[in-house]
């Protein structure tokens, strides 16, 4: 007698698993940004999400000023060749412009931001000119333009300068306050609501019993989710009973604007994921031909978006990376930015076989002559966590792909700024 094995996390190519490309498309084609906005003041916007544009009504700067400390002059006193003198007619501070009458036959002294007199085309460095008494020497090394800030030069009146959408950042936040504004319109902060399932899992701190283990994948949701600086609700372990389950989701999808789960949507005697939330809710898919992850949950539940993540703790990060978090963008009214990816050589075999996409945890390096180089991490289990305390990058190996020899060339997604 043979058996006919069903589909499993082991196979390379199952034809009920969903290509990467097309899981992405549909979860952002479902998701529909979140119109909530409020006012708060510009110090509080930091790592908001600006729900409308913002025009300048100012030039920044608002008036000519020097680039440098040195010395205005017209540009009619630059000397042919050789050297000029020029009487010091006076002082101008940044704040503090000079009050005197220039005529153009003078120089007037004047610091970095300081408004350069009317009629000064040029501003001489200090360090290109010799003060002698009330005199200064310099040669024409200068040019008639130089050292002056032009009125606007940086941002001009009515331009706009930042989108809606944008997410505000240092930059950002300072350049609000540039203009003046006090109160700035931010998207309101996401409710995310994450629940872990498992009779096995156990809070740090309590004492472990025979077969059960630490549950390390709320800790990792909830760093996620704050760098996403989204309102996190934890639901914390939920037992491996239908009814638990049923109503932990059913008070998830009244609190929060996009549910994740971890855990509970393979095909095990005590996963009830996917059945609930046929029950409850919408399954739009929960197989994505991808490794690690393919067992992963997506549909809705009443106007929550619903995430049901593996189990295994690297899953756990690979398909929120890849899947979570630009939905989490889009609801947001953020802005959309894909992974920064780059191209590296192998720094050594790669073992693959066609049929899911991979996301290997590499290190990536330059070699002596600055070229990037990427080494796979040794153990690439999905149940591996400290893999990726010890990564640097995602390296993205396509399905169709088989085993990368080293020295050919592989896309490289970089941790930094996101992971």
């Amino acid at each position: 007698m043979s058996i006919k094995p069903d589909p499993s996390c082991d196979d390379d190519y199952d034809a009920s698993s969903l290509s990467y490309d097309d899981a992405i498309h549909r979860i952002l084609d479902a998701v529909t940004p979140i119109a909530d906005s409020e006012i708060v003041p510009v110090h509080d916007a930091y790592d908001r999400i600006l729900a409308t544009s913002i025009e300048s009504s100012i030039n920044v700067p608002g008036h000519v000023n020097s680039a440098v400390d040195g010395y205005a002059i017209a540009a009619n006193c630059l000397p042919k060749d050789s050297t000029a003198t020029l009487p010091v007619i006076g002082t101008a501070f940044a704040g503090k412009p000079f009050e005197g009458n220039f005529d153009g036959h003078g120089a007037v002294r004047i610091m970095t931001g300081a408004v350069v007199p009317e009629g000064a085309d040029l501003v001489v460095m200090q360090e290109h000119a010799i003060r002698a008494q009330d005199d200064i020497t310099f040669d024409n090394r200068t040019r008639p333009g130089d050292n002056v800030r032009a009125a606007g030069e940086d941002i001009k009146r009515g331009e706009q300068v930042l989108a809606s959408g944008q997410h505000i950042g240092p930059a950002e936040l300072g350049l609000i306050a540039s203009l003046g504004i006090a109160q700035v319109a931010v998207k309101r902060q996401l409710k995310v609501a994450f629940i872990s399932t498992g009779d096995e899992l156990k809070g740090v701190g309590e004492t472990l019993a025979a077969g059960e283990i630490y549950d390390s994948n709320r800790y990792t949701l909830y760093g996620m989710l704050k760098r996403l600086n989204t309102e996190i609700i934890d639901f914390g372990v939920i037992e491996d009973q239908p009814d638990a389950v049923r109503e932990a989701l059913q008070n998830a999808a009244a609190q929060a604007d996009l549910i994740i789960t971890s855990g509970g949507v393979s095909v095990g005697e005590a996963d009830y994921i996917k059945e609930i939330l046929q029950e409850i809710g919408e399954v739009r898919f929960w197989k994505v031909a991808m490794k690690p992850g393919r067992p992963l949950a997506f549909g809705k539940i009443g106007e929550a978006t619903f995430f049901g993540l593996p189990g295994n703790p690297v899953s756990v990060m690979v398909t929120f990376y890849q899947f979570v978090r630009p939905a989490l963008l889009k609801l947001m009214g953020a802005n959309q930015s894909d992974f920064l990816t780059v191209r590296a050589r192998a720094a050594n075999t790669l073992k693959k076989r066609p049929g899911r996409m991979e996301f290997q945890r590499g290190f990536l390096t330059r070699d002596d002559d600055g070229e990037l180089l990427v080494a796979t991490e040794k153990d690439q289990g999905s149940g591996i966590l400290s893999s990726m305390t010890r990564a640097n990058c995602f390296i993205v190996l396509p399905i169709d792909s088989g085993r990368v020899e080293t020295g050919e060339y592989v896309s490289v997604q970089p941790f930094h700024g996101v992971v």
